[in-house]
């Protein structure tokens, strides 16, 4: 189902009652977003695919930073482990991510529009997920081969249509984000991920591709190797974690919006930053164990499941 909420006056035009609050709400932003800025973020249409941990925690920074234009898209509902981390209360509980997306938008800037994917990413969705949108946000679940058959989908045209996209991964305290410029990189995943990997492999493999091994957190590979053989199993995500990505990404669309480049890839170890200068040596000695003691069990599910 698509749903469009649209402003109490229209978006496009910068008069009026529109004009004096956009005005209003933005101005402490002055000092630190240049005017140029400012008038990239007005005038932008973001897609923000997935709406949970990575996405959810894009949209109010975005919002309050002054983008005024958004596509958002998600399949799923709000569970109640979810509150957690992801910005929802109990209230919104079974409520659709996006449209929760669209409401809390809505309530920072009433003057807002927002069209609502509820069928999130799909063959029959993608072109007009993207084709209004200047940049991309990727939240796309990756606990499941649908959810990386989506999310792969979503690259691909994002190629195509040579749109930046901005995606995270949160690792226990670790929040890794990658950036893909597909007005510069050529194939998505920048050729690490291809439409046959996404058949052949797992989804431990996908995520070994997708995030180098140097930027998993010590705590985490150790986490990896106890619960690898559960199928049951969802990795730990916590707030502050998740948070990390709305900070670190809406400032780096404040400057792809406005041709600028970014680094291709940001790692924030908010548990490292603040441990003291004794623990972090333990945990940075740590960290080559955990990964030998974690590659044995990894390569024999890769032989057993007959991946590449």
């Amino acid at each position: 189902m698509t749903l469009e909420h649209l402003g109490r006056t229209p978006a496009d035009g910068e008069s009026g009652p529109h004009s004096v609050f956009y005005d209003e709400l933005v101005t402490r932003n002055t000092g630190v977003v240049s005017a140029g800025e400012q008038s990239a973020l007005r005038d932008a249409t973001i897609l923000v695919a997935g709406c949970g941990s990575i996405g959810g925690a894009a949209v109010e920074p975005l919002t309050r930073l002054g983008v005024q234009r958004f596509v958002v898209a998600d399949p799923g509902t709000f569970e109640l482990n979810n509150l957690n981390r992801q910005s929802a209360v109990a209230a919104d509980i079974e409520q659709n991510k996006a449209a929760g997306a669209a409401e809390r938008i809505m309530s920072i800037n009433p003057h807002a529009r927002v069209t609502v994917f509820t069928e999130g990413v799909t063959a029959s969705t993608v072109q007009r997920l993207t084709a209004p949108s200047q940049l991309v946000i990727d939240g796309v679940d990756v606990t499941t081969l649908d959810g990386w058959r989506a999310k792969h989908l979503l690259h691909r045209v994002a190629v195509q249509r040579r749109l930046p996209l901005i995606t995270g991964w949160d690792m226990a305290g670790s929040q890794y984000v990658r950036c893909y410029d597909y007005r510069r990189i050529r194939e998505p995943f920048d050729g690490a991920i291809t439409v046959e990997d996404i058949e052949q492999q797992d989804t431990w493999e996908l995520l070994r591709r997708a995030v180098p091994l140097r930027r998993v957190p010590a705590e985490m590979l150790a986490e990896i190797r106890a619960n690898h053989l559960r199928q049951d199993y969802s990795f730990p995500q916590v707030a502050y974690t998740a948070t990390a990505f709305g900070v670190l990404s809406s400032h780096m669309a404040v400057r792809v919006l406005a041709g600028r480049r970014v680094r291709q890839e940001i790692s924030l170890d908010v548990h490292q930053l603040a441990r003291p200068l004794g623990e972090r040596w333990l945990t940075r000695l740590r960290w080559p164990f955990e990964l030998a003691a974690l590659v044995p069990p990894i390569i024999r599910v890769m032989r057993g499941t007959g991946a590449r």
